[in-house]
Order: C-alpha cells, then structure tokens, then sequence
C-alpha cells in the first residue's frame, strides 16, 4: 500500500506501536535514572568550596552508579536566595543544596550556634565536634524540623574575617563600619557585639553593595572571596579569623525517597568520599588562597591577642550561655564543644 493509501487512523496505530516499542527497547539503566537539582550560590570555580563538594560527589556517583543518578547543578544562585532555596528544599521542588550551616538557622534556629563568633578554633576542631555526637543531635534536629538530611559537613575555604575598604587594625576601628552579613540572628549579634552595624544582603548582591557604597565591607572566607571577586572592592583584610562553621549538603526527605534502596548504599558512600576529600582540599586551598588575595594587593592584619580573648570571653558571657537558655537542647553540644578544644 502507497503512503498516499494509508488512513489517519493507521497512521496513529504506526506511531503508537514504534513508541512502544523504542521505549522497551531503552535499557533499564536510562528508564531508572534519578535526576537531583542541586543548588549553591557559589561559581563553577576550583576555588568554590561548595564546588569542590559537588565535583568530588559527581565523580565518585559517576564511578558506582554509572548513569542511574543525575545531578543538575544550579550555581550562582540560580534557583534564588539562599533563604528561598531552604524552603524549596523542604518541600521538594529544589532536591539538595550546598551552603553554609547559617542559612538554615532560619528554619531550625538551633543550628545558629554553630555560626556564633569564636566558638570554634580551628577546622580540626569543627571535624571533632560535627563528626560526634553533637553533630548527630543538630542532624537529627533539622531533621524532625524540616524533614531534611545533611550529607556531609565540608570546610570553607578559610576561617571567616572581615574585609574593609578601609584598613582596621583593631576591634575599635569597626565601630559603625557597615559589614555586610548573613541574614541569621547568629551574624547580626556577633557583629552588634564586635561593634560594627550588621546588614544581611543575599551574597550574589554583594559585589554590587560593596561597589554602590550600601556597606562598607563584609565578612567571609579567603577562598569565596576570591571566587566571587570581592577582592575587586576590599583590600584590607583585619584577621578576626571569628568564625570556622562548617559547610553542608543538605538533601530533602522527597530527593532521599527518590534514590532506589540498591544506589543507597553508593549514595551515601559518595557524599563521605566528597565530604572527606574537600576537607584535605580546604585546609591546602586556605593557605593559596591567602598567598593569592596578597598577589591581588589584599594586606592582611592579624587582630590582636588579647582582643580575641577578650571577645571570646565576651561571646560567652553574652550570647552561649543566652543561647543555650533558649534552646536547651544546645547546652550539652555547647560543652562538646569545649570539651573537643581541650
């Protein structure tokens, strides 16, 4: 029979059998696949910690699982706010996402002590503390919350220190300095307590405040400073070193159901494998990352010893022991904390 001789209707009932059969014809893999939205605000950029989370995680998915697990990056914040993309993430619309440990202090408030000024002193103590017990209790914490799951907790870049346009060299020179910082009541009392006026702004806006004049500087790591630029605005950086939090991926109950009970396995392997390996890539990449910001004409200044004692005594006076008042559950991960410095 010509084509000219064929009916509509044969036509149709061709088309439905040679879609039939191409879908039986797929390999099981290709009909299986999961696909994962992940978010970050951070740049594809070696220097991007939240990258270097991402690139280690693909990669080691990619050698177990092959094709059956698909992650779509969404980088520069992309999907939205940091604070929009926690609530896409708890209702499953936005499946993992890369960040700090600060943003989801909005949603599960206890959380926010990680982010309180001088609590940690280094990342080696981070590691103890997250790794333990305490960090299992926050987990399961934010977990009941919100229904979502940590992955793993990475390292920043660098401990956070404040960045100015102009030079301080002590803790009075950032009396009414506008420093721009997470919007997270963890930020805003450290830096009311370091004497400076704290303004959350989203970090894609950052730039743009810095280069308009809206603030005068920020705080932040070495390494997001040189991902995103900021370098370009600030040359000064006085070396509070305040803050060692940790970095987190963090997974929705909806993306976790979506994973097939035998990739589970694989899966969780993947995200220790990522969250160990940025690890050792975060403590080489602080020290380049310094040497860099010198190279871009960034002059450091340490603070002075005595001035960090003095704060540390003065955080703990005023906002741990306020802090574990109002979240008693923080109280025995408060002396975890100290307990692992010692």
């Amino acid at each position: 029979m010509s084509l000219q001789g064929l009916t509509r209707r044969a036509l149709m009932s061709m088309s439905t059998a040679l879609v039939a059969s191409t879908v039986r014809l797929q390999p099981a893999s290709a009909q299986q696949q999961v696909a994962l939205r992940v978010s970050t605000s951070d740049p594809i950029d070696e220097n991007a910690n939240h990258y270097v989370w991402f690139e280690k995680f693909a990669a080691s998915l990619k050698t177990s699982v092959g094709d059956r697990i698909r992650l779509d990056l969404f980088p520069n914040s992309q999907l939205g706010k940091e604070a929009d993309v926690v609530q896409q993430v708890k209702i499953g619309s936005t499946d993992m996402m890369l960040t700090g440990s600060s943003i989801w202090a909005t949603v599960a408030p206890e959380l926010g002590m990680l982010d309180l000024g001088y609590m940690f002193d280094s990342y080696d103590h981070v590691a103890k503390v997250m790794d333990s017990q305490a960090g299992k209790t926050l987990e399961k914490l934010l977990a009941d919350r919100t229904g979502v799951g940590v992955l793993g907790w990475g390292f920043h870049f660098g401990a956070r220190s404040v960045y100015t346009k102009k030079p301080v060299a002590r803790l009075a020179d950032l009396k009414d300095v506008k420093l721009r910082v997470l919007p997270a009541p963890a930020f805003v009392e450290t830096f009311k307590v370091m004497g400076a006026i704290p303004t959350p702004i989203p970090v894609n806006e950052l730039y743009t405040a810095l280069q308009t004049g809206v603030v005068d500087g920020f705080e932040h790591d070495p390494g997001t400073c040189i991902a995103l630029k900021l370098y370009e605005q600030t040359k000064n950086c006085f070396l509070t070193e305040h803050l060692f939090s940790p970095m987190g991926a963090f997974i929705g109950k909806r993306a976790l159901a979506k994973i097939p009970d035998d990739l589970k396995p694989a899966f969780t392997k993947a995200a220790a494998d990522a969250t160990s390996g940025q690890r050792a890539v975060a403590l080489d990449k602080t020290k380049a990352a310094m040497a860099q910001l010198q190279g871009f004409g960034v002059a450091f200044t340490p603070m002075p010893a005595e001035e960090r004692r003095a704060m540390q005594e003065e955080m703990a006076k005023r906002l741990y022991a306020d802090f574990a008042d109002r979240y008693p559950v923080t109280k025995p991960i408060f002396a975890a904390i100290a307990a692992a410095r010692a």
